[in-house]
């Protein structure tokens, strides 16, 4: 382990970007690198547990970009952990905001190339039970999400509010497509039909 590394590493930053979670030198440098590592793994073993596993035919380009993209932001997050330990004067919020709108703007491009399937995307009863709901929903569902990063970003210049209101906007364009799919199952008249 870095010599520059100290025993304690921070490992959670409050709202004001202030840190307010320590962890042992241990604890975050490997707990967190194996969390990351099987965390890809897991990404690679989805597609053959998946009872719909053929469908993953269909978008293994975009599942991969996905899956790289997921480890990108984590890899990033753990090198500014480990950079924040070793002493740098690094805002939170300034790498966090703009990291995660990029990975929310990913995932809306992403998400209307995927196919239903039971581990990747907006999973709710609705759309597993329909193959038309599950694409309506996606397509929704990928602006609500690029949407959601674009204005995610600019909480940036939001002050002391930028965290309360990021969070809020991810909430937001988290629900809206699970209630869109609600809609849309109920708009075809699938109820009927159970």
């Amino acid at each position: 382990m870095a010599p520059c590394i100290p025993d304690q590493i921070p490992t959670h930053w409050n709202a004001q970007g202030q840190i307010d979670g320590y962890s042992s030198k241990p604890v975050a440098v490997f707990l967190l690198l194996g969390i990351l590592v099987a965390l890809y793994l897991l990404m690679l073993l989805l597609p053959h547990l998946d009872p719909l596993k053929k469908n993953y035919n269909e978008f293994e380009k975009y599942y991969y970009i996905l899956r790289l993209a997921l480890t990108v932001f984590f890899v990033a997050l753990y090198v500014f952990t480990l950079l924040a330990a070793a002493g740098y004067k690094l805002n939170i919020q300034k790498f966090i905001i703009p990291a995660f709108s990029v990975l929310l703007i990913i995932m809306g491009l992403v998400l209307p190339k995927m196919k239903r399937n039971y581990f990747i995307g907006i999973r709710t009863p609705w759309t597993l039970h329909s193959d038309e709901v599950w694409q309506k929903t996606h397509k929704f569902g990928g602006w609500c999400f690029v949407g959601a990063g674009v204005f995610c970003f600019f909480t940036l210049w939001a002050g002391e509010w930028a965290f309360g209101i990021f969070i809020a906007i991810i909430i937001i364009a988290a629900l809206l497509p699970m209630v869109y799919s609600y809609l849309e199952y109920k708009k075809l008249g699938l109820f009927k039909n159970q």
